[in-house]
């Protein structure tokens, strides 16, 4: 791979982060802003939920106006949108008013999530896409990783606003790579095709899609058994298990190493064996290893290790699924590869708002709901892999021997 391949993954995987970093990094804060700010667990979790509302939503805008504008200007809006809401929630005095910020920083870092998907499709396709896509997730991999662990020190020498001001400076670091760091990939001639017009009858086109669709819904169900987890977490392993701030930043970033690093066997296993293939049998054992976990966890063996180890197996398998996922939903559709990609992140995110707020209702501050939502979630995934993506297409793209 040549340098400009790493360089521009580098680029495109920060500015991925930039939003979710906005999400990790204030994690081990959810329990001390709701003593700061006097709000109870749930109330505090919707300045959770109202970011990823507006996260999923705000895609579907970003995704034609890349097709129409090119793919930098749309992300110079949403970065600056996301940098000057992290400075509303810096200064938010009760909490109302942090998740209405919150809320408006995730329409901002909707951006990112959204166009460097397109930006990889406009580059490249099948297995050169994804291991773009893959090498993408690794420094993506910034955000789970460290985030937290950065939170965790920021916030004990400055309290949970400095997370916000910590994400405030990397919004600017995100605007200075974007301007010296990455090209226009949309030619002039190819946005005057686009136009709100286009947009909207692309939208249909994708919404009749079956496969587009499929690829999307299994790519948002594997990523909620993930935010499940995410939502959960804080209280769970901080308050349940009692684990410090910093305890817990390890733990979370561990499962997210499993993930990331195992993602990097996307771009390989995909040559040699075909990427529905491979997809279909990560869908399995990823499955197998969450409904294991919450059949372990339902019969009473609910020890921290216990969860950690399913954990970190299963989402090793996550980091096969989702990038493969994405890199097949687009790839028909590579004309209009910002608006699949903003419709796409938007009916996973609204879906995993969805499977977020019904696990919620069963929160009792143990791990088994946890574990019984990511479990569920993980078995209609396979089931639904399973009844759509079909052997007929596995044998098509099989590899030549």
């Amino acid at each position: 791979m040549t340098t400009s391949f790493f360089r521009i993954a580098l680029v495109l995987g920060l500015l991925s982060a930039i939003g979710p970093f906005a999400v990790d990094m204030y994690l081990p804060a959810l329990p001390s802003i709701g003593k700061d700010l006097n709000a109870e667990t749930n109330v505090t979790q919707l300045s959770l939920l109202s970011f990823f509302i507006s996260f999923a939503l705000a895609q579907l805008l970003y995704g034609p106006l890349s097709d129409m504008w090119g793919r930098k200007l749309p992300l110079y809006l949403g970065i600056g949108i996301f940098l000057l809401a992290s400075i509303g929630c810096a200064v938010a005095t009760d909490i109302e008013t942090l998740i209405a910020f919150r809320f408006i920083q995730g329409i901002g870092g909707a951006a990112g999530m959204v166009i460097p998907r397109a930006v990889v499709r406009d580059m490249h396709t099948g297995v050169e896409a994804a291991r773009l896509m893959s090498l993408l997730m690794l420094v993506f991999s910034i955000s789970p990783i460290l985030a937290p662990l950065t939170g965790s020190g920021v916030i004990a020498l400055f309290g949970w606003r400095g997370v916000f001001w910590a994400v405030m400076i990397a919004a600017f670091i995100g605007l200075a790579l974007l301007a010296t760091q990455l090209g226009e990939t949309r030619p002039k001639e190819e946005r005057a095709e686009s136009s709100v017009g286009s947009a909207l009858a692309a939208y249909g086109r994708l919404l009749a899609d079956r496969n587009f669709l499929t690829l999307a819904f299994i790519g948002g169900l594997a990523i909620s058994s993930f935010l499940i987890y995410l939502a959960n977490s804080p209280f769970i392993l901080i308050e349940h298990y009692g684990l410090t701030p910093t305890q817990y930043s390890f733990a979370f970033s561990v499962n997210a190493v499993s993930f990331f690093a195992v993602s990097q066997l996307t771009g390989l296993l995909g040559a040699r064996f075909g990427l529905v293939r491979g997809m279909r049998v990560a869908v399995a054992g990823f499955a197998f290893t969450m409904v294991a976990l919450a059949v372990v966890m339902g019969a009473g063996f609910t020890q921290l290790p216990v969860l950690a180890a399913f954990l970190f197996v299963g989402y090793g398998f996550l980091g096969l699924v989702i990038p493969t996922s994405g890199v097949l939903a687009l790839e028909d559709h590579g004309e209009i590869a910002g608006t699949a990609s903003s419709l796409m992140g938007t009916l996973q995110f609204v879906a995993s708002a969805i499977i977020i707020a019904i696990s919620s209702i069963f929160a009792d501050g143990t791990a088994v709901p946890m574990a019984f939502g990511i479990g569920l979630t993980a078995a209609v995934t396979f089931i639904l892999t399973q009844l759509t993506i079909g052997r007929r297409r596995v044998a098509a793209e099989a590899p030549a021997e």
